[in-house]
């Protein structure tokens, strides 16, 4: 399967056709389902796009974070909810795709216990350290980690940046003391904090943790430099052929009805369009991601198959 770079798949983002027209009854209000810890870029994009979707519905959309397990927690409990379009998830590619590769004995499928509805963003991570490091570049990541075989540590939430890290120990020729969290934030804090000596986190957080001066950008995780940042390298520019761009999507339990379904897709593109959010994404280092649910179907199964070679070419085994 071709790699999609981030400019490429950004592509997709502005060319896709936004759907029908909109129904507003009213109704109860819809749980959207993060699962990741408040601060995430998960959760940041999902918050911008929740109001806005709740008011072409005329419903509320209320956002409740489970974080833990991979996103497996937060993935079951909507797998196990009725199809009623009350309770949804908006997820990263972590528990919609990475963890069919990553995760023994998976309790559930995304591509057969879940309804795709919506994409909603498109990233990258990026990898950061202190801004007191001796590190300014990858080049000096990787001569700063050869120096030091499995001790210089790197902080993770996501089985995405799991494999990230593995495919960078692989390309580089080093070896990264990987350390697991619950969410990036706890990351970041860590970093600071001389714990941790790198972490690869979302460009929302780490837009503000430069501009506060706590952080240093080395590189970013897309094939290509993302171009909301464009004075950040691609980790591909030292290491080829890197390429981990990160999307997040809302999907629902399987069975929805197809009518249902398309009338909250076209409120969720409704409100990825809307300037504000736009212009909020942007400082957030994303942008919307726009397609529709067999658009965004088919994106699914594709990145299954991608991170299931990737996975296996880092030489991740489930567990």
């Amino acid at each position: 399967m071709k790699k999609r770079s981030f400019l490429k798949t950004l592509g997709i983002a502005l060319t896709l056709p936004a759907g029908g027209a909109f129904a507003q009854p009213g109704g109860r209000p819809i749980k959207l389902i993060v699962p990741l810890p408040a601060g995430s870029s998960n959760d940041y994009v999902a918050r911008m796009v929740a109001p806005l979707a709740g008011e072409a519905l005329g419903q509320s959309i209320i956002v409740d974070n489970k974080a833990g397990a991979n996103g497996a927690i937060a993935t079951m409990e909507v797998v196990r909810a009725a199809p009623d379009g009350l309770t949804l998830m908006c997820g990263s590619l972590s528990p919609l795709a990475v963890n069919v590769a990553t995760v023994k004995n998976m309790t559930y499928d995304p591509l057969r216990d879940l309804t795709p509805i919506a994409a909603v963003s498109l990233t990258n991570h990026v990898l950061m350290v202190s801004a007191s490091s001796p590190i300014h570049s990858m080049a000096d990541f990787i001569a700063y980690a050869k120096k030091r075989p499995g001790k210089v540590s790197i902080g993770y939430s996501t089985t995405t940046v799991q494999v990230q890290i593995s495919t960078m120990n692989k390309l580089g020729g080093i070896d990264l003391l990987a350390v697991p969290y619950k969410g990036s934030p706890a990351t970041i804090t860590d970093v600071i904090g001389g714990v941790l000596d790198a972490t690869l986190t979302d460009p929302g957080n780490a837009l503000s943790q430069v501009k506060g001066g706590k952080l240093r950008a080395i590189a970013v995780s897309s094939l290509k430099r993302n171009p909301i940042t464009p004075d950040w390298p691609a980790i591909s520019e030292t290491l080829p052929g890197f390429d981990f761009p990160s999307w997040n999507a809302i999907v629902g339990p399987a069975g929805m009805p197809r009518e249902l379904v398309n009338r909250i897709s076209n409120a969720v593109i409704r409100a990825l369009k809307q300037k504000d959010v736009v212009e909020k994404y942007a400082a957030a280092g994303t942008i919307p991601l726009i397609m529709g649910p067999d658009e965004l179907k088919a994106y699914m199964a594709s990145e299954v198959a991608k991170w299931v070679r990737l996975a296996k070419e880092a030489g991740i085994q489930p567990e």
